[in-house]
């Protein structure tokens, strides 16, 4: 009884780090080519980062501050130094969330980064890494009829 109890305990643990390990690409557009192209890119740190993977799904994520003109941006993506680049679609936009009010001609956006790459970064030493505002970055396509700047 206690080798078949110990068989199961090794094979649980086994699929836990494999699940934590195993990398996911589930991007919705192709953002490598976009990020080392030459094309015109707006990009912004992050406002407020929440960093509480034991919480359980949702509670590793970026908050951003965003001028309205970025609303048709088709996508964006967000750079985590240590964890890697996302990308998505932009469908919410909010005024206010968490404690950040959007100031007048922005809006904010919330991006996720999973749970289990946060705890495998965290497991790996970088929870102050990830944890820095400043390590957050979005960076959206320059739409073609603004002048808005490039950081």
């Amino acid at each position: 009884m206690r080798r078949r109890l110990r068989y199961i305990l090794i094979l649980l643990l086994s699929l836990s780090i494999i699940t934590l390990w195993w990398p996911v690409n589930d991007s919705d557009c192709n953002f490598e080519d976009f990020l080392v192209s030459k094309t015109q890119k707006f990009k912004v740190n992050a406002t407020k980062v929440i960093v509480q993977p034991w919480r359980g799904r949702h509670h590793v994520y970026g908050i951003f501050m965003i001028p309205n003109e970025y609303k048709q941006a088709p996508f964006f993506v967000v750079t985590v130094q240590g964890a890697g680049s996302y990308c998505s679609k932009q469908f919410v936009y909010k005024k206010s969330f968490n404690g950040i009010f959007a100031e007048p001609g922005t809006y904010l956006v919330q991006k996720f980064v999973r749970t289990r790459t946060a705890l495998r970064l965290i497991f790996q030493g970088l929870y102050f890494q990830i944890n820095d505002k400043q390590n957050w970055t979005l960076t959206l396509p320059e739409p073609n009829t603004t002048t808005a700047t490039s950081n």
